[in-house]
């Protein structure tokens, strides 16, 4: 275990692992636990200091997260968030109440004493909040260093090493914010910045090679960054007993299932074996309209197709005795938090196919090393492996793929008419050089016809949503101010040669409130 530790407790925050993410960007190593972790837990990985999450509950809801106040008492430097802040006035003798003006998205705030938590900073901090309780009252030995108009922003119990914030330092929408967690986390605990990629990759690699010992594994392989790092990773540590299958579902990008055959094979030299599978996915998927329900058929899918792909290489091996008994997927953690409560008591946003999908009664065990870790760290990891950039810098394509881009019921015509507007959506994104500087860029095909005027003649065709966010992390998303005259180039080629589609329009909805995918 790493000498220099920080131990976040989750309350429940969407945001939790935002925090592990950004004390990561400083080389210290991070762990997450549930907030109801036994106290002998983070006491025996020793860690350095503690941070409590923000969470959605409210300190006196009945349901309130049932974490030991006696985390209070360890002696350990500890820094709150929202919910944190609200956990340690409430058991340390404070009181919280319901805000009178609840403050959610940015705000100002005021530094109002100094702190060695915002040393360094402007004595005015533009930052991210999210909360509708706030703390009336601080608990004795507590000073409040910072505020906004409507409440309490920050406190302090410095003889006792306690900080706390109401707002998110953790967010991109706290500019500052990463200055603060770094303050505490190198100066207020004292971490020393040793963790790396290379102990990351040399770690999993190790921890991989144990877990499989002299079994096989297959890989989910998509072609995009998450999916071929994972691969990577684990063919560093098992070699050629790792076979990676490529599926196509019948809703992957156009010529995708040709390209991403030959990129996987020549460049990263990996045992790819495709299945053509499109015929499978779609029948099932007729008749589908519900998100859920597409996300669910396709995960299923997924791994009835490995498990037959797995019965084969079985076979083949069965003289040597070997068995294949490892799945590895390319799952990250958004993925994970979005679906399903993970480190403690969090809403359940929607499910991904590689994390919300998956049978109970799957046979395949799960190989999922990157499953803490976030694009941006995959990409550095990706890059410290020596991939090539133009898979490490591909934008993020969802599990489901084009069938979570089809509002309505997937079919063949509707998956081709996509197709080809996606196509002229990426080809033009690169001809502007954009590529690299938007987190994701695609088009949306709604079930929603209009009336359009095309060579004098009277249409009644699909309309086209164009997609374009700028992200740091994928958890936040800002609608991305593309050019005029890009948007008027998208927009005419669609419509011109997309039969189909006579309307294109641009979604300007952030994250959140939307989602970076319309399902």
């Amino acid at each position: 275990m790493d000498t220099s530790t920080i131990v976040i407790l989750d309350f429940g925050s969407q945001y939790t692992q935002l925090i592990a993410r950004r004390i990561r960007e400083f080389n210290v190593f991070s762990v997450v636990l549930p907030c109801t972790v036994a106290l002998a837990r983070i006491q025996a990985l020793n860690p350095l200091g503690l941070i409590l999450s923000g969470g959605p509950s409210s300190v006196y809801d009945p349901d309130a997260p049932a974490a030991d106040p006696a985390i209070l008492t360890l002696g350990l430097p500890i820094l709150g968030i929202c919910y944190g802040l609200q956990f340690m006035t409430h058991h340390l003798g404070g009181k919280v109440e319901s805000a009178a003006s609840r403050e959610y998205g940015h705000a100002e705030v005021e530094i109002i004493r100094d702190s060695p938590l915002f040393r360094g900073l402007s004595s005015t901090l533009s930052v991210w909040m999210s909360h509708g309780d706030h703390a009336a009252e601080l608990p004795s030995g507590f000073k409040l260093t910072a505020q906004t108009a409507n409440a309490t922003a920050a406190i302090a119990d410095e003889a006792r090493r306690m900080w706390a914030v109401q707002f998110h330092p953790e967010v991109a929408h706290t500019p500052q914010g990463t200055e603060i967690l770094r303050n505490f986390v190198l100066d207020l605990c004292g971490a020393k910045p040793e963790w790396t990629p290379e102990h990351f990759i040399q770690s999993t690699i190790a921890r991989v090679r144990e877990q499989v010992g002299t079994g096989h594994a297959i890989c989910g392989l998509s072609g995009g960054v998450d999916s071929s790092v994972a691969a990577v990773l684990v063919s560093k540590a098992i070699g050629d007993r790792l076979t990676c299958i490529f599926v196509d579902n019948g809703v992957l990008r156009k010529e995708e299932f040709t390209s991403v055959q030959r990129t996987m094979r020549e460049q990263l030299g990996l045992n790819v074996v495709a299945v053509d599978s499109a015929a499978r996915f779609l029948a099932k998927l007729a008749g589908v309209t519900d998100p859920e329900a597409k996300r669910k058929i396709i995960g299923s899918e997924f791994i009835a197709v490995f498990d037959d792909e797995a019965k084969k290489i079985f076979e083949a091996e069965r003289s040597a005795g070997e068995e294949v008994a490892w799945l590895v997927q390319g799952t990250l953690y958004p993925d994970v938090i979005e679906s399903s409560s993970v480190h403690g008591p969090s809403h359940t946003i929607k499910s991904h196919h590689n994390v919300g999908g998956l049978p109970a009664d799957m046979k395949l065990k799960l190989i999922e090393p990157l499953r803490d870790l976030f694009k941006d760290e995959v990409r550095r990891i990706g890059r410290d492996l020596g991939m090539p950039a133009e898979i490490i810098d591909r934008q993020p394509f969802p599990g489901p793929g084009l069938a979570v881009r089809i509002l309505g019921e997937v079919t063949s015509e509707r998956v081709a008419i996509l197709q080809e507007a996606d196509a002229i959506v990426t080809a033009e994104i690169y001809a502007a050089g954009l590529e690299r500087k938007l987190w994701q860029s695609f088009a949306v095909l709604l079930p929603v016809k209009s009336v359009g005027v095309m060579g004098d003649q009277r249409t009644y065709a699909s309309t086209c949503v164009l997609r374009a966010v700028e992200s740091e992390d994928g958890m936040t998303a800002d609608w991305a101010p593309l050019p005029y005259d890009l948007l008027r180039r998208i927009s005419s080629r669609i419509v011109s040669e997309v039969r189909g589609i006579n309307r294109v329009v641009y979604d300007i909805t952030s994250k959140p409130p939307g989602t970076i995918e319309w399902e």
